[in-house]
């Protein structure tokens, strides 16, 4: 079972009706054996349930409580830190490439120096993981993170009061096979763009954590793709968010058409 949170610093679920999505395909290409399979269909109910589910709320906070949507306003510039006894950075640079490509508002390049980056993604051994959340954020924080969460990737998000990402630092697992590389790199890049949330009645997505998904599905590639449209502002309240979602679904082409299914793009 995937084990991992999102914590906000300044520091910074939903249940789902009867599930009726459509357009099932095997895992895509790239995906580790065993990959669950993928939907590609869904109602405009069904993708206006999980995000607000995800782009609301986080299982573990510390300082002010986030009420809003968090994102980043800027583009953004991701820098991957390579470390641990498997080299997986030129993997783990694809799977950024991937989420740009696929996710065009989020306008995200690879940075040439940490420094300049606004999303920080580091590689550790497994055995290094503690150590360096508490050389991140100290043996207090630490400690309770591990007793309520037992994790096995984390990210740390630290936004401003009106909801704009500042920074983010994931840490991802290296030497813990394929399957758990690459279900914490998808993962925990969802989070590190804003959907900050888990859902574990949610099939779907990869913010579940009872699945294990390792690839970047048409379900989050839709959330994702709300999130970063200009309509859906940092600091929007889920009622303004619920209030615009039907009319930027329609428009994007997200859900499954009444009169005809329509794949999710």
């Amino acid at each position: 079972m995937k084990r991992s949170f999102a914590v906000f610093i300044i520091l910074i679920s939903l249940s789902t009706a009867a599930h009726s999505a459509s357009g099932k395909q095997p895992a895509p290409a790239g995906a580790f054996d065993g990959a669950p399979a993928e939907y590609t269909r869904f109602s405009a109910a069904e993708i206006t349930r999980g995000f607000l589910a995800l782009a609301f709320g986080s299982d573990l906070r510390i300082g002010l409580a986030p009420r809003g949507i968090r994102r980043f306003d800027q583009p953004i510039r991701v820098a991957v830190v390579a470390g641990g006894s498997v080299d997986r950075s030129a993997a783990m640079t694809r799977v950024v490439e991937e989420y740009a490509r696929k996710v065009p508002n989020l306008h995200m390049t690879i940075a040439t120096d940490l420094q300049s980056a606004d999303v920080e993604v580091q590689l550790i051994d497994e055995k290094n993981f503690k150590s360096a959340l508490r050389a991140a954020f100290g043996a207090k924080v630490t400690r309770a993170f591990v007793a309520r969460t037992d994790p096995q990737c984390m990210t740390s998000v630290k936004s401003n009061a009106d909801g704009e990402i500042v920074r983010t630092v994931s840490f991802i697992i290296v030497d813990k096979g394929d399957n758990v590389f690459l279900d914490c790199a998808y993962h925990e890049l969802l989070h590190a763009f804003g959907l900050s949330n888990h859902d574990q009645r949610n099939p779907w997505t990869t913010l579940n954590q009872r699945r294990m998904v390792g690839y970047l599905p048409a379900y989050d590639r839709a959330l994702l793709t709300l999130l970063y449209d200009p309509r859906l502002m940092p600091g929007m309240t889920a009622a303004q968010a619920r209030a615009v979602l039907p009319k930027v679904i329609t428009d994007l082409g997200l859900a499954e058409s009444p009169n005809k299914s329509q794949k999710v793009r």
